[in-house]
């Protein structure tokens, strides 16, 4: 193709000027020949002229009354069809059509004026006024006609069309997926499509902000859907009952089939009638002394949150090691008899000296309590009280009737996943009560995971609502290597910011990566910005639009673009997810990122809600029963250290022991 020079470009201009010059010329002798004698009335009649016309004539383009007019009509044609004009976006091809058509009809309807009742000189006048006036609003339209963008770009503000991508419209189902209906939109259709969580156990991180709708669209689902397929489960319920009432009447409806589980317990610890006991630090689960360092680990960590992020150091493992003591001698003790958290706390609260000469006479916790023995007798009292107090101090928040109650009972073990006793246990929190229960809650889910992650158990499914609130150790490497012991791993965030501050940045940033299923509704800030990176890139059409006064130009491109950019993620309506889900070897899953509209019906979950069955009272109990068993625990300790000492005291080989001071 040869390149546009100004030669061609001013040869160009010629031309339509030269073809504009031959229509008004011959416009104007159709004018001059077909009303002569009104010219000659006027007196502006030419001899020249007169000579040109007859020259003119001789040719027979006055041989019709129309020829003329036809090809002053033509020339004005070819001199538009080169007319180039500043182009004007919001210019449309209604006006300047308009403005031609009304000219043509004017410019052809003319000569009726000729054959009107009129004097001559008026019927002329009328007839020149009307053919030039057509004439001119066909050359306006015409000019106007090279200004309009013929190429219209597809308006879309939020890039909608070009960011949405194929996602998986398959229902892909095994005995442990979870498959949620959706709906999502691709170039300009609306498609159905399903969230296929074939391999729960490679986890699931639910994320989204208040509202964003991740329980009533997501966590409610996995919660029925594992149920039906007969997972054992331990569900933590933040706002108590909502989940576990659903949970509940599930487990009602589908508890009679086969490898379901038998059983369904629950604690909440603020109505005591429904809600069943359980001894977090049953004897028969602390098998050697490092499940009691983990125990007390995971309590004052609960209690004191920001000593996550100061672990290691003295003034916080020191406490650790001394609740570890405690924990440790309560279980050898006749056997564990008195091993309970109520009675932990009781025993810390003893003094020092009678506190540390009993527990001397176990030799499996000397090394732990030998240097708290060394300040005491040396008068470290300052040392001493940092070590020990902030250990007492805090577990001392948990002197409460009602706890002693539910943790001092043995109506179930947390071994929810074995065989001869499946079960479901589902815990409530209260979010007035938030760090004093979230850390009981802690100890329960410590040493519920110790026991469900073992091989050769029934499958089981964790659901942790509101994570964060609970502080469970080494999640990490629950998520890593549970998927071989079939546990599923749920858990819910409203952002990353939110984990960081409870678990620190390494540990949350951890989480976040190794979670091999995601899906997150309504988010802002690093959280957004992390995931969308992490569903990666799609190829979306660029257009480009450029006007000068004589061209348009419009390009277009693909290139690589986020699929979900951050600031989509963080305008999600309230039952809109996007995220990404994992395969398996055996079950691959080509489209595994998705962004969609999650679809529950309303009105089936309304009416399934109100035949819902409340849960059922576990036993009715009074304040005098309350007070009796806490009441009990106090003398259960008076009476360990005073039969202790005097043991020690009628026995040579101990008396040694025997702290004096």
């Amino acid at each position: 193709m040869a390149s546009s020079t100004g030669e061609n470009e001013q040869a160009l201009r010629r031309i339509m000027d030269m073809s504009r010059l031959i229509s008004i010329l011959a416009l104007a002798l159709h004018f001059y020949y077909y009303c002569y004698r009104v010219f000659e009335h006027w007196q502006l009649s030419w001899p020249i002229m007169d000579k040109i016309l007859k020259q003119v004539e001789k040719t027979g383009l006055f041989s019709s009354f129309s020829k003329t007019k036809l090809a002053a009509l033509l020339f004005l044609v070819i001199s538009l069809l080169g007319a180039k004009g500043k182009k004007k976006q919001a210019l449309s091809l209604a006006m300047p059509l308009g403005w031609m058509l009304a000219g043509l009809v004017v410019f052809t309807l003319a000569s009726g004026l000729l054959h009107l009742p009129l004097p001559a000189a008026t019927a002329a006048g009328s007839y020149m006024l009307c053919c030039t006036s057509g004439y001119l609003a066909i050359l306006y339209g015409g000019s106007h006609l090279s200004r309009v963008i013929r190429q219209r770009i597809n308006v879309d503000i939020f890039n909608a069309d070009n960011e949405s991508f194929p996602q998986q419209e398959q229902l892909l189902a095994n005995p442990y997926s979870v498959n949620l209906k959706a709906r999502y939109h691709h170039r300009g259709r609306t498609r159905a499509s399903w969230i296929n969580f074939i391999n729960p156990f490679r986890g699931i991180l639910v994320v989204g902000s208040p509202g964003s709708g991740k329980t009533y669209y997501v966590i409610r689902h996995i919660i029925t859907q594992h149920i039906q397929k007969g997972f054992t489960m331990f569900l933590y319920d933040f706002k108590f009952d909502d989940l576990t009432r659903i949970a509940y009447n599930t487990w009602l409806e589908y508890k009679s089939g086969p490898g379901m589980a038998k059983h369904f317990y629950y604690i909440n610890f603020d109505d005591l009638s429904r809600s069943h006991r359980c001894n977090p630090l049953e004897p028969a689960s602390l098998i050697d002394i490092s499940d009691a360092a983990e125990s007390a680990r995971t309590i004052l960590m609960g209690l004191n949150r920001e000593w996550i992020r100061r672990q290691g150091d003295f003034f916080v493992e020191s406490p650790i090691n001394f609740l570890t003591a405690i924990i440790w001698f309560l279980r050898c003790y006749q056997d564990g008899v008195f091993c309970t958290l109520p009675h932990v706390v009781e025993l810390m609260q003893t003094p020092h000296a009678k506190l540390f000469s009993v527990l001397r006479t176990q030799k499996e916790i000397h090394v732990l309590i030998n240097p708290f023995i060394s300040a005491f007798l040396h008068q470290a009292n300052q040392q001493l009280e940092g070590q020990i107090a902030s250990a007492q101090i805090s577990m001392a928040r948990l002197s409460s009737p009602a706890l002693y109650y539910i943790l001092s009972g043995n109506d179930f073990s947390l071994d929810i996943n074995s065989h001869s006793q499946p079960k479901i246990v589902c815990m409530g929190n209260n979010p007035q009560k938030l760090q004093t229960f979230g850390a009981v809650i802690s100890l329960y889910i410590s040493r519920i995971i110790k026991s469900v992650n073992q091989k050769g158990k029934q499958k089981s499914s964790l659901v942790f609502d509101e994570f964060p609130t609970v502080y469970l150790n080494h999640i990490d490497a629950l998520i890593a290597t549970a998927r071989q012991n079939k546990v599923a791993t749920t858990i819910g965030i409203q952002d990353l910011s939110q984990l960081r501050k409870d678990y620190g940045r390494e540990l949350a940033d951890v989480v976040m990566n190794i979670t091999g299923n995601i899906i997150c509704g309504q988010v802002t800030g690093e959280t957004a910005k992390q995931l969308s990176e992490r569903f990666g890139r799609i190829n979306q059409d660029r257009t480009s639009l450029s006007i000068n006064r004589t061209d348009t130009s419009i390009s277009q491109s693909k290139q690589l673009d986020l699929a979900i950019p951050p600031s989509k993620i963080a305008s999600l309506s309230a039952g809109e997810f996007v995220g990404m889900t994992s395969d398996n070897p055996d079950q691959t899953m080509l489209l595994k990122t998705f962004h969609c509209q999650l679809i529950n019906n309303h009105d089936a979950i309304r009416k399934q809600e109100a035949r819902y069955q409340p849960l059922p009272v576990v036993r009715q109990i009074n304040a005098s029963v309350i007070d009796a068993n806490y009441l009990q625990i106090k003398e259960d300790i008076e009476g360990i250290i005073f039969s202790e000492m005097e043991r020690m005291l009628n026995d040579p080989e101990l008396s040694h022991l025997i702290i004096s001071k």
